[in-house]
């Protein structure tokens, strides 16, 4: 899953950075408003870490801007030091998924990250279950009759995020975009998601028949359950 996280304070974005990679998330970084609306424009995130006092401008200005774009389901948490229950509620009522004020721990972040993920998504644990195998979506690991199944931290997101969006078609541009990151930044022309997408393939293929991860010519993949 990537990650924009929109904050001024240089050592506060770092440190989250540097634990949400060590996470598995892809992890990106804006420190203004105006930074943080070019990325939103071109990129889909699945999380939107944002500060309210951005350096030129208010994050709840970025927030309405945001909500107004057809179509998008970034996940949107308020950081902030402001922990006036009006802000909260205004934050709340802007379209924020959730409040987390200044200062907070970096593990009940992630927690509330898995909590939205579960709600969006619609799951009642944190595992989810593809006939023979078991995904947790918070360790982050793969099951087959309760062994592991040995993926990179890139199989298990192109099958995670394939698995969340379970029965839809995802294109290979929306997957890169989720797995890896900027688009901008990645050569169009590139087979490499087709690669780990046959690596991860055969590795599930080793345990069971997957004639339900579908290849949608000329788009991309699809799982379905």
């Amino acid at each position: 899953m990537n990650v924009l996280i929109v904050e001024d304070e240089k050592g506060l974005a770092l440190e989250i950075d540097e634990f949400l990679s060590r996470e598995g998330f892809t992890v990106e970084h804006a420190r203004t408003s105006k930074s943080a609306s070019e990325k939103i424009f071109v990129n889909n995130y699945d999380f939107i870490l944002l500060d309210l006092g951005l350096p030129d401008g208010n994050g709840f200005d970025l927030l309405a801007t945001f909500k107004k774009i057809p179509g998008r389901q970034d996940a949107v948490i308020i950081l902030t030091a402001r922990g006036a229950v009006d802000d909260r509620v205004h934050g709340l009522e802007q379209g924020a998924d959730d409040y987390l004020p200044k200062p907070f721990s970096l593990n009940e972040l992630l927690a509330r990250m898995h909590a939205i993920t579960r709600r969006k998504h619609k799951l009642e644990s944190n595992d989810v279950v593809v006939k023979e195998f078991k995904i947790n979506i918070q360790n982050r690991t793969v099951q087959f009759n309760n062994e592991r199944v040995n993926l990179t931290k890139k199989e298990f997101e192109i099958f995670n995020y394939l698995v969340l969006n379970k029965n839809k078609v995802i294109s290979r541009t929306n997957l890169t975009e989720h797995v890896w990151g900027d688009v901008l930044e990645i050569n169009s022309d590139s087979n490499f998601v087709d690669v780990h997408v046959k690596n991860l393939r055969k590795k599930l293929s080793v345990c069971a028949p997957i004639e339900w991860f579908e290849t949608v010519r000329s788009i991309g993949y699809r799982i379905n359950i």
